[in-house]
């Protein structure tokens, strides 16, 4: 299942790559969700089976998988894979995905990266490597933990009975992580196949990417305060270790946050220090930098040299301050409504 807004200029190669990959007897559904544009023409034209909605009023992903949901009753699948309409899949990831879904009966979620192009900016690539840490490092060690995942809203499959009651018709601009974190609660943890693999390309526009990131980022800060506070609780309540595994998770901020509050609460420790306050909180906070940039060099040579320069990886800094607004944002103008991230011109 595919949910497209006005994606004319990227479906067409999505769907190239894909349809080749199907199992047999496997369906290609696009939503053409309140499209404006040749989407819907261009996908039956590739051969996929389209169903088109027209609702101005209820906008956003959540509400296409639900119109993809109702018509799919009528004849129901094993398991249904959900895909961006600007991804690209490798060969084996449809099936991959499939597979496990059926024969494990959770939910799965595939390796969802964003690497940089090799021409892209310097803050493109920091943006993958901050990507890949998301995705990937940390996915790791929290399956690790706690033998569970978020889902990523692409590069996932559901089997048909957990789908067929997933309450999907709202416009979290996150809807993938709640719906991760619904399902953990209601027992049926997604796993993780990171030979799964789903690439989507970063915007190379800078409105679509700070379209993006803004969504992302918001999104990832009003789940944190409002589920990790309840996860807790809940772990407590119900003496459950992968609950306190996963809010401990969902309490830390996104990267680039973090390194600003460190640093920021560094500098601040330093005056106060400098103007004969206690040195104590200075060694606190700056080890609390000193660590997490080993920590990200770590990663980085473990997980991202092939694909992020060193170089580019010392300008996370410029990046993480680059992002400044979008967290200013999330206090006097937070984005709660999903925006479309604008696409660059068609990708092969």
């Amino acid at each position: 299942m595919i949910p497209a807004h006005d994606e004319q200029t990227v479906i067409a190669g999505t769907l190239q790559t894909l349809l080749p990959t199907v199992p047999a007897g496997g369906r290609v559904l696009v939503v053409a969700d309140n499209c404006s544009d040749g989407t819907a023409a261009l996908a039956r034209q590739l051969g996929a089976e389209v169903i088109e909605r027209q609702d101005a009023d209820r906008r956003g992903k959540g509400f296409a998988l639900d119109f993809g949901l109702r018509h799919l009753r009528q004849d129901p699948p094993d398991v249904v894979v959900f895909l961006d309409a600007d991804c690209r899949v490798a060969a084996d990831t449809v099936q991959l995905l499939a597979t496990a879904a059926v024969s494990t009966r959770r939910p799965i979620q595939g390796l969802n990266l964003c690497d940089p192009y090799p021409q892209g900016s310097v803050l493109q690539m920091v943006s993958g490597l901050a990507f890949r840490f998301k995705n990937l490092v940390r996915t790791l060690g929290l399956v690790r933990l706690a033998g569970l995942n978020h889902l990523t809203g692409t590069g996932m499959a559901l089997p048909w009975q957990i789908f067929a009651e997933a309450k999907l018709a709202d416009a979290n601009v996150v809807e993938d992580m709640q719906l991760g974190i619904d399902l953990i609660l209601a027992g049926k943890p997604p796993l993780f196949v990171p030979e799964a693999r789903v690439d989507s390309p970063l915007p190379q526009q800078r409105a679509g990417a700070r379209t993006q990131r803004t969504r992302w980022e918001h999104g990832h800060l009003r789940t944190l305060l409002v589920q990790a506070p309840r996860l807790l609780l809940l772990a407590i309540h119900r003496r459950r270790l992968d609950l306190l595994w996963l809010a401990w998770d969902l309490s830390i901020p996104p990267l680039s946050l973090l390194v600003l509050s460190l640093a920021t609460l560094t500098a601040i420790s330093a005056l106060t220090w400098m103007a004969g306050g206690s040195a104590l909180p200075l060694i606190i906070t700056a080890a609390s930098l000193a660590l997490l940039a080993i920590a990200v060099l770590l990663g980085w040579a473990r997980f991202c040299y092939q694909q992020v320069p060193l170089w580019a990886v010392l300008a996370a800094p410029f990046y993480a301050a680059a992002k400044a607004p979008i967290y200013a944002a999330f206090l006097i103008r937070r984005q709660r409504q999903w925006v479309r991230t604008e696409r660059d011109i068609a990708q092969s």
